[in-house]
């Protein structure tokens, strides 16, 4: 459509996930009226994430060091592990202030049709983890679609072998504001079946 580095550009912002082709080419044409100094410092972010940012050697969460904030934390509880597909749902769990724990992060969900199977996932790295002496409960956090509700299923056959071990999976159901007209049949379902007893 356009020629040459503009054309280059909206294809490499397009490959972006979440970018259409007509957010890919706004993105663009945002980048070619910017100011050089905007331009740099967008330049300068990406090649400090490339050069210094890794993924943590025990929990697979982002990190400068070897280690993520979260695991070098001695306040944090290390007998309670959440475990979530990818290192953006961290922020999300941390920001409820509820989770005290370490995280685990999976590294994706098992997609049989995206040819990921259990062995692409760090599963692995997640039973060693357990198999240490001192966790006593696993948070199954993976998202509530396919994909996640298969991994947990998978998860869960694994961690049976733990015989001491609480294995326990985040509820799920009807938002808070929501209204029930509106609610699907899954989700309503599973609120049904998480309800729990509340005091008169």
């Amino acid at each position: 459509m356009y020629e040459g580095p503009v054309q280059d550009l909206i294809d490499e912002l397009g490959r972006l996930p979440g970018i259409g082709p007509k957010s890919a080419q706004r993105l663009a044409f945002h980048l070619l009226t910017a100011d050089g100094a905007d331009i740099t410092r967008l330049q300068t972010a990406l090649q400090r994430v490339k050069d210094e940012v890794k993924f943590c050697t025990e929990c697979g969460n982002v990190a400068e060091g070897d280690l993520c904030r979260i695991c070098n934390d001695p306040r944090r509880d290390a007998g309670v592990i959440c475990v979530v597909e990818e290192p953006k749902d961290v922020p999300a769990i941390e920001r409820t202030r509820e989770f005290r724990g370490r995280y685990h992060v999976l590294g994706g969900a098992i997609s049989p049709i995206d040819g990921i199977g259990p062995d692409q996932l760090r599963i692995a790295q997640l039973l060693r983890r357990i198999a240490e002496p001192g966790v006593n409960e696993v948070i199954l956090a993976t998202d509530p679609n396919l994909e996640g509700e298969a991994t947990a299923t998978y998860l869960i056959r694994m961690l049976r072998t733990f015989p001491d071990l609480a294995v326990t999976r985040l509820a799920s159901g009807l938002p808070v504001g929501g209204d029930l007209e509106y609610a699907d049949e899954v989700t309503l379902g599973r609120a049904f079946s998480g309800r729990r007893s509340v005091d008169a």
